[in-house]
């Protein structure tokens, strides 16, 4: 037993020099939904405060982001995060992929679903008030709607999964 611990101390302290990149930018992000569509600044500061640290190219890390293998764990939710959905990269999405993602937030706000209560236990100001979640559902709506005048309801309906062969 005595060995099993003094190997696992020295993985724990080796794994401390191994972390992933971090989700970083400095860049104004020019294909940001906020230059598709228009974004008040009280929807903004929801987005930045609930949304942006994993749905957005520009992550602020919390203190224990230093710690393995914390960090990992955190990049994953990261990575997930933007693969579902980043609104720095809104603008290069396919019409019928920006207007189901605003189908998707809506019923994830609605059913309390975002954010990540792994997220909100250290980040309690992303908690979403019922005000808030309503200034998100609403702009979210206004974006579907103005997107169903532009573009034909075809083009904006999900696809429909393959019929499975067999």
């Amino acid at each position: 037993m005595k060995k099993f611990l003094v190997f696992l101390l020295i993985v724990l302290v080796v794994i401390q020099f191994f972390h992933p990149k971090k989700n970083s930018s400095d860049a104004v992000p020019v294909n940001g939904i906020a230059a598709a569509y228009p974004t008040s600044d009280s929807v903004r500061q929801v987005l930045a405060v609930a949304c942006y640290d994993c749905h957005s190219n520009n992550t602020h890390y919390p203190w224990y982001n230093n710690i393995q293998p914390v960090a990992w764990w955190l990049q994953n939710h990261v990575n997930e995060g933007k693969k579902e959905l980043n609104f720095d990269e809104f603008k290069t999405f396919t019409p019928r992929r920006q207007y189901n993602k605003m189908k998707s937030l809506v019923r994830e706000i609605r059913q309390d679903g975002m954010p990540l209560d792994s997220y909100t236990w250290m980040h309690k100001d992303a908690l979403l008030t019922t005000a808030q979640k309503e200034l998100l559902v609403s702009w979210a709506e206004g974006i579907r709607h103005q997107m169903e005048k532009t573009w034909p309801a075809d083009s904006l309906a999900a696809k429909k999964p393959a019929p499975k062969k067999g």
